[in-house]
Parts: structure tokens; sequence; C-alpha cells
């Protein structure tokens, strides 16, 4: 892993995805903004963190990204993935490849700030595992 300095990038070449800005604002990320808020004013965040924690597991910010998931993947069977794969043209590929480049790595910080490094690892050890059987 390198250790070089990021690569800084001017904040007008800085894009959101189509939906971030909607999801951001959500009523339900509010009380996560209010904490956010709260740190970044030096101010106690005890009355924010208890707010949350009184939120309905359903109304969790870990609930939105798992609750996705499952919906991305309900029907998930690779007969279809491997047609479309052998029929896409090389310019839908590449767009397809490149929308789908960062998710490994978000889902991973996911579950690393959700159970910890060893945690992540090991789900995602023991995916790759099974996965590779599956060949």
């Amino acid at each position: 892993m390198s250790h070089d300095k990021p690569e800084e990038i001017p904040i007008n070449d800085l894009h959101q995805e189509d939906g971030a800005h909607e999801l951001a604002t959500s009523p339900e990320m509010q009380p996560y903004l209010r904490l956010i808020k709260a740190g970044m004013q030096d101010r106690d965040t005890n009355p924010k963190l208890e707010e949350i924690a009184a939120l309905p597991l359903e109304k969790r910010y870990v609930w939105r990204v798992a609750s996705a998931l499952k919906w991305a993947f309900a029907d998930l069977e690779t007969v279809s993935v491997n047609v479309d794969r052998e029929t896409l043209s090389k310019e839908d590929l590449k767009k397809l490849i490149d929308l789908l480049r960062l998710r490994p790595i978000q889902f991973c910080m996911f579950l690393k700030a959700l159970v910890g490094t060893e945690g992540m690892e090991r789900l995602m050890a023991e995916a790759i595992t099974v996965v590779k059987r599956e060949e």
C-alpha cells in the first residue's frame, strides 16, 4: 500500500453521485447530521447520540445500507450476469465497471466501521472462499 500524499483535488472538481444529495438531506439523516454538526462546533454530542440511540433499527443509517444491499441482491443469479457480460459492448462494460469500481472499497469501509478491521477481514475472506468454491 502506498503511503504517498493523496492527490489534491480542487473543490470545483468534486462531484456527487446521482441521488447522493437527496439521501444526505433525507429526514432519516437529520439526526446524524445534527450529531456531526455538534461535533464540528465542539458542542456536547451526548444528546445527539441519545437521539440516535433511541431510533428503531429501521430508521438507522446502517439499516438503509443493509436494505439497499438486500434489494440489490435479492434475486441474484449469475446466468444473467454472464449473459450480460458476453453481450455488452466494450463501452457499456467499461461504464458498468466504472460504476462498480469503488463499491468493494465502500463496502469494506462500511463493514470496518460496523464490525472492526478484523471482523471486516473475516467476513470478506469468508465471502471470497465461498465464491471461489463455486468455480
